[in-house]
């Protein structure tokens, strides 16, 4: 798992990151993500509409949004001919990925929260941060070198309300992919409860079976 991380990091700085020192110097906005089911099934249908045309969640799959709660017809609509247990591959081939973004692929989405310092935080001030220059190109404050587009339309909304959407939906997103990056976390900490309650069940039970043995101990006559 660890070896997975530190390759898919590495993937990310070389490919899609040749600017990293700018993405940790900017500031992340830190207010509260999300984790409701249904905002995490909202950001599951904007990556699936909007961001798996370019990016893929490779270790993720069909069957794991069923579990998450998005709707069969939903599933089967973006999976197509493939099986529920088929990968979130990326539609984009690499050539022709490549051939759009310069010779560059776009990072598989599958552990973007954990391999970025501010996880979720970041995702969400990353897609946020989009804006126009003064010369009418689109730039991005917290990662300046970012070739994809604003597929949100931040840069572009034009009063507070439209704004307020999209940083809801950016939201909806970054919480998905918090999930996405490990969708089982909530089956562990559930099993861990009925774990702990176990330990602590039987912590009780051997404490006074001890002193049931040791309190016959203490009345049988010393030996002389």
């Amino acid at each position: 798992m660890i070896r997975m991380l530190l390759a898919t990091f590495s993937a990310l700085l070389l490919a899609w990151a040749p600017g990293a020192a700018h993405a940790n110097e900017a500031v992340l906005d830190h207010s509260p993500l999300p984790e409701d089911k249904a905002a995490l099934v909202r950001g599951a249908e904007i990556v699936a509409t909007n961001c798996n045309g370019c990016h893929g969640l490779k270790y993720l799959r069909y069957r794991h949004l069923l579990n998450l709660g998005v709707s069969k017809d939903k599933v089967d609509e973006w999976r197509g001919s493939q099986s529920l247990d088929a990968v979130l591959a990326s539609q984009m081939s690499d050539e022709a990925a490549k051939e759009s973004f310069g010779g560059v692929v776009p990072p598989d989405l599958s552990l973007m929260a954990s391999a970025r310092e501010g996880g979720g935080h970041y995702l969400y001030s990353y897609l946020t941060a989009y804006h126009n220059t003064q010369d009418g190109v689109l730039g991005n404050t917290v990662f300046p070198e970012t070739r994809m587009p604003d597929v949100l339309g931040m840069a572009t909304a034009t009063d507070a309300q439209q704004k307020a959407g999209i940083q809801a939906q950016a939201k909806d997103v970054s919480a998905f992919l918090i999930w996405a990056a490990d969708p089982h976390a909530a089956e562990r900490k559930h099993l861990g409860s009925y774990v702990l309650a176990y330990l602590a069940f039987m912590t009780v039970l051997l404490y006074l079976w001890k002193r049931r043995i040791w309190a016959r101990i203490d009345q049988e006559p010393p030996i002389e």
